[in-house]
């Protein structure tokens, strides 16, 4: 049976994607019914669109597969917890269940900067759990991050 770990290592191959082509290595997947229906990876310096982070094109490309904003029992996996802007998206969107590999304390929505299921009047919150493949999804940043100094 397909877990958590296997998922995220799905998305830390999209970390790669990113990595190659010299952004931010952040990678996500998008699962319904143990079926990924969506990935993608960071293409914001490629596209110099702001909005271009992994979640966001992930859950642009499961809507068009769901053929509905609604992403009702789906889960997000991403190698890094989900900013401001993402983490409204995932609300927005309605996913069941984020799943992310390692916090962000400068920007992290789901319990490093700001907790986003702590503010009061959203009308849905996923579930959380953080903290799979935590060393590979810090590694790979890491490296990335030591390579631009």
């Amino acid at each position: 049976m397909k877990n958590d770990t296997y998922y995220m290592e799905l998305a830390l191959k999209e970390a790669e994607k990113a990595y190659q082509k010299d952004e931010v290595p952040v990678g996500c997947v998008i699962v319904k019914d143990g079926v990924v229906i969506a990935s993608a990876h960071n293409l914001k310096e490629t596209s110099q669109v702001v909005i271009d982070h992994a979640e966001l094109l992930a859950i642009k490309k499961a809507c068009k597969k769901l053929n509905s904003w609604r992403l009702d029992g789906c889960q997000l996996y991403v190698t890094l917890e989900p900013c401001p802007m993402c983490a409204g998206a995932i609300i927005q969107s309605r996913i069941q269940r984020v799943i992310y590999g390692t916090q962000d304390p400068k920007g992290g929505c789901f319990g490093s900067l700001i907790n986003f299921d702590e503010i009061k009047g959203f009308n849905h919150y996923p579930m959380i759990t953080s903290e799979i493949c935590k060393h590979s999804c810090q590694k790979i940043l890491k490296e990335f991050f030591k390579n631009k100094r």
